[in-house]
């Protein structure tokens, strides 16, 4: 059975998800945080707080949070570093692979992987932390082509790295066209350390079939699979096709009572829980009286009749 590692979303991912999905659903080898990023040259307070408040409320839940950083040279990557040690962090993953231009444009995340000085200068200062801090990777195959990715294969290898998690599209691609599976065979066949696959897995078939192909795979990352169907970890352990409804209508009643002692005003609280169901699949009226709900008990009256299907 592969390990299943949660990826992080903008916007979804938050602490009090990672914490009710630990709870209701579980499964999860480890829960990555959403990047966090310097802002006005410090770490962005909401990251940082809302990673503050797993370490508050969600370690005596026992799953494993793994921190992530966002960088565009080694300077960034170290004022981000030494935030997360004094915090008391010593596992963090560095985003390689964000392929939304804001980002690639100020070259981090998946735009960092053109610009190869960059990345050895941070590479440099990985070797400096290790081994009081284990570092992992998460990228892209290239942000325009997949050679990118191999010209710093060497340097990968090289470097004290747990774990690399590998998602065959180009930065440029962002979540359109198909996976590159000749350049992630490519690179499993060369990588020297713990490999996991990332990119478009919905079910425990694919999974499973992953495993086959891949027999040396160190695990699998899945981002939107999971917030479609938050089983879908377990059932892969158990070989077992689950109902999720249950299983989300338990994890939104535990995300609705955090977000509703934060955010009083009905309003703020409707624009905030209500993207929960983005990747969901739910039956058409619902999904749509829950798209339309312009008031707190419309949209509640939307979630009792989920429960009553």
């Amino acid at each position: 059975m592969l390990p299943v590692h949660f990826a992080p979303l903008q916007g979804f991912t938050d602490s009090a998800y990672r914490r009710a999905h630990a709870k209701f659903a579980g499964g999860i080898a480890a829960y990555y945080t959403p990047f966090l990023r310097l802002e006005k040259g410090k770490a962005r307070a909401k990251d940082l707080n809302d990673l503050l408040e797993d370490k508050s409320r969600g370690e005596a839940a026992g799953y494993r949070l793994i921190p992530q950083i966002i960088a565009k040279n080694a300077e960034e990557f170290c004022r981000l570093v030494e935030c997360l040690l004094q915090n008391g962090f010593r596992e963090i993953n560095l985003n390689m692979g964000c392929p939304f231009p804001k980002q690639t444009l100020a070259g981090r995340g998946a735009g960092i992987l053109e610009r190869p000085e960059k990345v050895q200068e941070i590479f440099q200062e990985i070797g400096r932390y290790a081994p009081e801090v284990q570092f992992s990777i998460k990228l892209r195959t290239g942000m325009n082509s997949p050679s990118e990715i191999f010209r710093l294969l060497s340097l990968f290898n090289s470097a004290p790295l747990s774990h690399i998690v590998l998602h065959p599209r180009l930065g440029v691609q962002q979540y359109r066209g198909e996976l590159d599976m000749d350049s992630f065979r490519r690179f499993y066949e060369a990588c020297a350390h713990p490999l996991l696959f990332n990119g478009d897995i919905v079910s425990s078939s694919q999974i499973d079939k992953l495993e086959s192909e891949f027999p040396r795979l160190a695990g699998v990352m899945i981002g939107r699979g999971l917030l479609q169907r938050p089983t879908l970890a377990r059932e892969s352990a158990i070989k077992k096709k689950l109902a999720p409804i249950p299983t989300l209508l338990q994890i939104h009643t535990a995300v609705f009572n955090d977000y509703r002692a934060k955010w009083q005003n009905p309003q703020q609280l409707l624009d905030k829980i209500r993207p929960f169901w983005t990747f969901a699949d739910l039956p058409h009226k619902i999904a749509k009286e829950i798209r339309k709900a312009r008031s707190l008990p419309q949209y509640q009256n939307a979630i009792f009749q989920l429960a009553a299907t």
